[in-house]
C-alpha cells in the first residue's frame, strides 16, 4: 500500500497541531491555570484550525482567498475572545500566535521541505516550556550590550558588503577596505563569543573558568583582573591556574583567527601552539588540584569587548599596523620584523598578527610564522610582568615564572623557524 504526498501532508499536519495543542495545554495549566475560559481551544481545536489551514490552501492554493478568508475569522473569533481578556487584566496573545503558527502547517508541509514545519514545531515548544528561564535571562541581561550587538550586525552585514574589495591607493597598505572591515568583524566575534559564554553561561563560576573564557577575547586584561584579586585575597593556587589558563587560551585563538585569514601560516602555528596551550593548560590544572575553587567564586565579568568605539580603534590600529609593518620590512628587512614583533608584544598583539595573515609582503611565510611567535612570546613576558605588578610578588610570582617560561619558549620557538 502506497501512501499518496497529500496524504502524507495532511497526516503531519494534523499530528503536528496535535502536539502543538497539547504542549499549549500543558503551558496553561502550569502557568495560567485560572484563565481556563479565557483560552482559545484545546488540543482538538487547534488540530481543526491545522487541518482546516491545509484544506482551505489546497481548494485555492493559487489565489488563496479562502485561506486567507478563515484566518480573518478565526482571528475576529480571537478578538471577541481577546476582549473579554482585557476586561479581567490579561493582555496576553500568545494563544493567538500559536494558533497563527498552527495554522501554517498546512501550507508549510505542501510548499517546504519536511524539516520547516518540523522545526517551527520544535521552536513552539521550547519557546512555550523555556517562559521561566527566558524570563530570568531577560532580567539579567544588560540591555545595553543588544544596542551594541546591533550596531555591530549594522556595520558587518550593510556595511561590510558595501565596501570595495579593492586594494587601496595609501602607501604601504596593499589591503581593500573590505577586508581591513571584515578582519575587525571576525576578531570582534571571537572576543565577543568569549565574553557572552564566560558572562552569559558560566556567570560566578570560579576563577579557573574566567581564566579559560577570559583567555579567548583578551589575556591581558584578564591577567591584570586576576592579579589585581590575587592581591586582596592572598596567594591562592586556584587563581594562579587562571591565569596561566588564560595566557594558554590565547595560543588557541591565535591558532583560529589564523585559520580564518590563512590557512598555510595556521597550519605551521597549529603544533607548536597547541602544544604550548596543552602544557600551559596541564600546568594550570596542577595548581587548580592543590587550590579550594569551592571558595573562589568570582562575579568578575570584564567590559563587553564589542563597543563600537573599539571596534573602530581596533581598525585604525590594524592600518597603521599594517603600514608600519610594511615599511620596516621594506626599509629594515627581517631583522626589522623580528625586532618589530618583539616591540609590539607588549601592546595589544591582534592587530599586528592580523596585518600578518592578511598582508602581501615579499618574505617566506616561515618569517610570518616567526613574527607571530615572537609576538606572541613577549606578550607572555608583558603578563607576566603584569601578573607581579598587580599581583605583588607573592601572590603573583609563581603564575609570572610559568608564563614567562611559555613566553620565552614561544619566543625560542619564532627564532628557531626563521633560522
Amino acid at each position: 500500500m502506497s501512501f499518496t504526498p497529500d496524504l502524507i501532508h495532511l497526516t503531519i499536519t494534523a499530528v503536528f497541531s496535535f502536539l502543538v495543542g497539547m504542549e499549549l495545554k500543558t503551558y496553561r495549566y502550569q502557568y495560567h491555570e485560572s484563565e481556563e475560559n479565557l483560552y482559545f481551544g484545546t488540543a482538538r481545536t487547534y488540530t481543526f484550525i491545522g487541518v482546516l489551514g491545509y484544506i482551505f490552501y489546497k481548494l485555492d492554493s493559487v489565489h488563496l482567498t479562502l485561506y486567507i478568508v478563515v484566518l480573518i475569522t478565526l482571528s475576529l473569533l480571537y478578538m471577541v475572545l481577546y476582549a473579554q481578556k482585557v476586561k479581567t487584566g490579561r493582555s496576553s496573545i500568545l494563544p493567538y500566535m500559536v494558533m497563527l503558527a498552527v495554522y501554517t502547517f498546512g501550507p508549510m508541509t505542501e510548499r517546504f521541505p519536511l524539516w520547516i514545519p518540523s522545526l517551527i514545531l520544535v521552536l513552539i515548544i521550547f519557546l512555550l516550556n523555556s517562559k521561566q528561564s527566558l524570563q530570568n535571562f531577560s532580567s539579567n541581561i544588560n540591555t545595553h550590550e543588544f544596542e551594541t550587538l546591533g550596531k555591530m550586525v549594522l556595520l558587518s552585514a550593510v556595511i561590510l558588503p558595501l565596501l570595495p574589495n579593492t586594494t587601496t591607493a595609501l602607501p604601504y597598505l596593499p589591503i581593500s577596505p573590505f577586508k581591513i572591515w571584515l578582519a575587525v568583524v571576525v576578531i570582534s566575534g571571537i572576543s565577543y563569543g568569549g565574553y557572552l559564554i564566560q558572562k552569559y553561561f558560566f556567570p560566578s563560576k570560579g576563577y579557573f573558568l574566567t581564566g579559560i573564557f577570559g583567555g579567548t577575547y583578551s589575556s591581558t586584561a584578564t591577567t591584570v583582573v586576576l592579579a589585581r584579586k590575587v592581591k586582596q585575597t592572598g596567594y591562592n593556587p586556584v587563581i594562579t591556574a587562571a591565569i596561566i589558563a588564560a595566557t594558554s587560551m590565547m595560543y588557541l585563538r591565535l591558532v583560529v583567527v589564523a585559520l580564518v585569514f590563512n590557512v598555510s601560516i595556521a597550519k605551521t602555528l597549529a603544533l607548536p601552539f597547541i602544544s604550548l596551550a596543552g602544557a600551559g593548560l596541564l600546568t594550570a590544572l596542577i595548581y587548580l588540584r592543590k587550590g579550594d575553587n569551592s571558595i573562589a567564586k568570582t562575579d568578575f565579568v570584564d567590559k563587553n569587548p564589542l563597543e563600537l568605539g573599539t571596534a573602530f580603534l581596533f581598525a585604525a590600529l590594524f592600518i597603521i599596523m599594517m603600514m608600519l609593518t610594511n615599511f620596516v620590512m621594506h626599509h629594515y628587512g627581517n631583522t626589522g620584523l623580528k625586532l618589530l614583533s618583539f616591540s609590539v608584544g607588549f601592546t595589544d598583539i591582534d592587530p599586528f598578527v592580523l596585518s600578518l595573515l592578511t598582508g602581501k609582503y615579499s618574505v617566506a611565510s616561515t618569517q610570518l610564522v616567526s613574527a607571530i611567535m615572537i609576538a606572541a612570546g613577549s606578550n607572555n613576558i608583558l603578563k607576566s610582568v603584569y601578573a607581579i605588578w598587580f599581583g605583588g610578588l607573592k601572590g603573583g610570582l609563581q603564575a609570572a615564572i610559568w608564563v614567562g617560561i611559555l613566553g620565552m619558549i614561544t619566543i625560542g620557538l619564532g627564532f628557531w623557524v626563521y633560522f
